[in-house]
Order: structure tokens, then sequence, then C-alpha cells
């Protein structure tokens, strides 16, 4: 196809050691290189939830060096968070702080919130794209279960849409379901062809 020729013919770098947003960068075609630098990924007090996502995103994107790269290197980094109310909720410490994260989205409507940056030798550009999640009413039989048999400690806001307590507890989404599993797949394409102009 003519777009993925274009798109590969960039070498392409996936900042990002998430399995989920690996699998979908190679289900849409992109080839890419694993390159993760750690950053400590604070912010300040006073963003917005779409201004944090973003913030840490190109936290991630400015530990490459534009000295380091060559002029083929575009550079993919993203951060996603869980926002309930005017609460981030972050990946859960152990099982009572899971336990109490899924109990707060039981019945309740919150936001998946990705930043995304591109970066190259020469420019950089960032966007966020924002779902609305709504869970029906869990059990505790069914929290416990979910936690004690999945993996909840690795995502933000204890849960991953993909996994069993996706598909038992969430009654609908407004806005890119692939958004809340880790990557906006359809902007980020959307974006990624613009920057290669």
């Amino acid at each position: 196809m003519k777009l993925l020729k274009n798109i590969n013919n960039f070498h392409i770098i996936l900042g990002s050691k998430s399995p989920r947003r690996n699998l979908l960068l190679k289900e849409m075609g992109f080839k890419f290189d694993v390159i993760v630098k750690e950053v400590e990924e604070s912010y300040p007090d006073n963003l917005k939830p779409e201004q944090i996502a973003l913030y840490v995103a190109e936290i991630k994107a400015d530990a490459f060096n534009a000295d380091e790269l060559n002029d083929n290197d575009i550079v993919i980094t993203a951060d996603t968070i869980v926002c309930f109310k005017d609460e981030i909720l972050l990946k859960p410490k152990n099982y009572n702080d899971a336990y109490n994260i899924l109990k707060k989205l039981s019945a309740n409507k919150h936001k998946v919130i990705t930043g995304i940056c591109l970066k190259s030798k020469y420019k950089q550009k960032s966007f966020f794209v924002s779902t609305d999640v709504y869970f029906k009413n869990l059990s505790d039989d069914e929290i416990k279960y979910y936690i004690e048999n999945y993996q909840p400690y690795d995502k933000a806001g204890a849960y991953g849409i993909q996994e069993w307590i996706g598909y038992v507890g969430i009654e609908r989404i407004e806005g890119s379901y692939f958004n809340v599993v880790g990557l906006p797949t359809h902007i980020l394409y959307e974006e990624f062809l613009k920057f290669c102009e």
C-alpha cells in the first residue's frame, strides 16, 4: 500500500514499553523499534488533565535529543491518564488501591485521555484524544475477581478495557475505543501522515 510504504520510509521509534501500544502500532502496519528512555513523569500541579497527558508525552519525547536523531527518524511517545471528576487515577500500588479505584469507577463515567508527541530531528507535534467511558454498577465479587485474575497494576485506572472487566463491566464509550487501550490509532495515523509531509 502506497501510504504504508511512505510511512515505512522513515525509521520509527516507539518510546514506550507498553505491550498494548506495541501491538496497536504493529496492527496499524507500522515497522518500528522500541527505545525507552527513563524519565521522571511528574508534572506541575496546576495543569488540567489534557495538559498533563501532553506534558508527560512531551517529557518522554524530550529525552531524545535532536542531535542523536537521524534525518529519517520519527519518535512516537505517549501518555494515557484516567480522570474521574477532578481526580487523576494512577496505576494502583496494591490490591486495596486497585479495589478502591474500581469502586470509584463503578456506576460512573470517567475520561481516558492520551497525549501523543511526534518528534523528528527538525520538528515536534503534540496532540491529545479524550474518550468517555461508562461503567455499570460493579459488584464487589466482580471487582475482586478481576483484580485476582487479571493485571490491573500496570494500568492507569486499574483496568484494561480489552480484558474481562471491559467485556462485562463497560456499558458504553463515547470516542475512540483504541484510545482507552492506549493509542488513538485513527488520529495517530492522520497526524503521522501530516507530520511526514
